[in-house]
């Protein structure tokens, strides 16, 4: 006697995995890479900060000048990323679409300031560093501005409310900091707004998916 494929039993662990992916769409599964986010908040966070205590006199030229602190910074979070990149690919469970999305969008906000970096880096070379001043000063609203699609879309994919507020204070948050360009508050408030939107956020939602 034959069956039709469609009503054989289902075996397995594909066909297990299958079903749990299922359920995990049409549920609330938590976020994977909370503490890519969590990292990036604390180490560019702290980086600001530093910045700012140059900008006031606190620590002397010599130890954070050129910007050196943020290249050191962004080699330091590559490396970290790479490390929470390895762990996240070799635990279990299934990834819904949605987390995939979520994934992509975060990694899409990432390449998205590399590139800005770039491009200003080429502006640099082709214009001298006279000339890329306005670049510079606004180079915290625009990363804000990344951040708030990030966590737009982040919010619509989880269906959450309480992420959607993260977005609406990074869009606002934005152009607050351009208010303060050209001053050393600048980079204070851009500190907070890391550790608020960024940092506290990825640590408590790195919490729940532990939780679940």
């Amino acid at each position: 006697m034959t069956h039709d494929s469609d009503n054989a039993p289902i075996t397995g662990q594909a066909d297990i995995a299958w079903l749990r992916q299922l359920a995990e769409e049409n549920g609330t599964a938590p976020m994977r890479g909370a503490s890519i986010l969590l990292a990036a908040g604390l180490i560019y966070g702290l980086t600001s900060l530093l910045h700012w205590s140059h900008m006031v006199g606190v620590i002397p030229a010599p130890f954070t000048g050129a910007g050196m602190e943020w290249l050191i910074a962004t080699g330091l979070f590559l490396i970290v990323n790479f490390v929470l990149i390895l762990r996240l690919r070799r635990a279990s469970g299934v990834r819904t679409a949605g987390q995939r999305a979520i994934a992509t969008v975060w990694a899409g906000v990432g390449i998205g300031i590399f590139t800005l970096f770039a491009s200003m880096l080429a502006v640099t070379i082709r214009l001298g560093a006279d000339q890329n001043g306005l670049i510079f000063w606004l180079i915290p609203s625009i990363i804000l501005v990344f951040y708030g699609m990030g966590w737009s879309v982040t919010a619509a994919m989880l269906k959450s409310g309480r992420l959607w507020i993260l977005g609406v204070a990074s869009f606002i948050a934005a152009p607050l900091l351009g208010v303060l360009a050209g001053t050393a508050a600048q980079y204070l408030g851009y500190a907070a707004a890391l550790f608020l939107l960024m940092a506290l956020p990825g640590f408590l939602l790195m919490r729940r998916a532990k939780q679940a």
